[in-house]
């Protein structure tokens, strides 16, 4: 069969006639595979919901237990049967609970990548490279400039400011899921073991990962309304990057902005936020791991959505690759 006609773009988002399935819509559906809980790709009010547990109890999490009418757990590496399509669900390594989704019929097959991250996360199963005729790849660092540097290195920076600014607090911007987790862990791998305090909008998602078996080491409530300003001095608090500009950040002593973000490798970005400290630590491939990652997997097509799809485009055209862009809307790309 034709590619689109197994998988092709519609205003609600990727959609699957024979199987009458949407990946990933943008607006509610009668049926929807989500690939992970980022807000711009798990939306509440679909009529049926397949996704994994830890997805799942994501979207519970944020938006309530009735976010769906009803849910389905998909477990890795299970093939189901969606009206006659193959769907299975393999790790992608962005974030707790995040999958592709292969969708398959008649020995064709189509893996919906989602948001996937190639590096080690201590806080997420590692991305899985699946044989496919055609691969679905976001583009979000799809630019020769985007070359992160080692995460371990970035949180050796943090903890050393620390000690060479012991009066100050350090305040770490970081999305709620997944990159603020992130960050605790691999605090936690380099042997920071002091108390990380947390905003409150992080608690939750928080205690969904202890509950998961991911180990944070102690956390303690970032708030100053029982205690002295000066406690939190050489401390690290762990917020989103919204609560920068809220009155809440204003009550920690000399408090010195990090922020943990793959743009922060553009400085001009870093210096727009006031970051002092900027942290390149990405929940997305680099550019040279996008192109790694479509060499490995070889297959006879790819797609490119939510980024920089000229970049990638060109490179595909350059390397034999079939490629287009899907011009996917209602994704964001700020959300590392």
């Amino acid at each position: 069969m034709r590619p689109t006609e197994l998988l092709c773009t519609t205003p609600k988002g990727l959609y699957c006639p024979p199987g009458d399935f949407y990946i990933d819509p943008t607006r509610p559906v009668p049926r929807a595979l989500i690939t992970h809980g980022h807000a711009d790709h798990a939306r509440a009010g679909h009529g049926a919901v397949m996704a994994t547990s830890q997805t799942l109890k994501i979207m519970a999490a944020r938006y309530g237990a009735d976010f769906a009418a009803s849910k389905e757990e998909a477990k890795l590496g299970e093939a189901v049967a969606i009206n006659g399509v193959s769907v299975s669900f393999h790790p992608a390594g962005h974030v707790l609970g995040s999958a592709q989704i292969a969708v398959e019929k008649d020995g064709f097959r189509i893996v919906a990548s989602g948001d996937y991250k190639r590096r080690k996360d201590p806080t997420c199963a590692a991305f899985e490279p699946v044989a496919c005729d055609v691969f679905i790849t976001e583009a979000t660092f799809a630019l020769p400039v985007f070359c992160h540097p080692d995460d371990r290195g970035e949180i050796a920076k943090l903890i050393h400011s620390t000690q060479v600014f012991p009066e100050r607090t350090h305040l770490v911007g970081a999305y709620a899921l997944g990159k603020a987790q992130r960050v605790i862990g691999l605090l936690r791998e380099a042997g920071y073991d002091r108390t990380i305090y947390i905003h409150g909008a992080l608690k939750g998602l928080c205690d969904l990962y202890r509950e998961e078996g991911f180990d944070l080491g102690p956390l303690a409530p970032a708030t100053v309304d029982n205690g002295r300003k000066g406690e939190f001095a050489g401390a690290i608090v762990v917020c989103p990057p919204s609560a920068f500009s809220d009155r809440w950040a204003r009550r920690f002593p000399d408090s010195l902005a990090c922020f943990a973000s793959g743009w922060m490798m553009i400085r001009q970005r870093a210096r727009q936020r006031g970051v002092e400290l900027p942290l390149v630590i990405s929940d997305h491939c680099d550019w040279g791991e996008l192109l790694q990652t479509i060499e490995e997997i070889a297959p006879g097509e790819v797609w490119i959505t939510h980024g920089r799809d000229d970049a990638l485009l060109r490179w595909c055209e350059l390397n034999g690759v079939a490629a287009r862009p899907l011009h996917l809307a209602g994704y964001e790309d700020e959300h590392d």
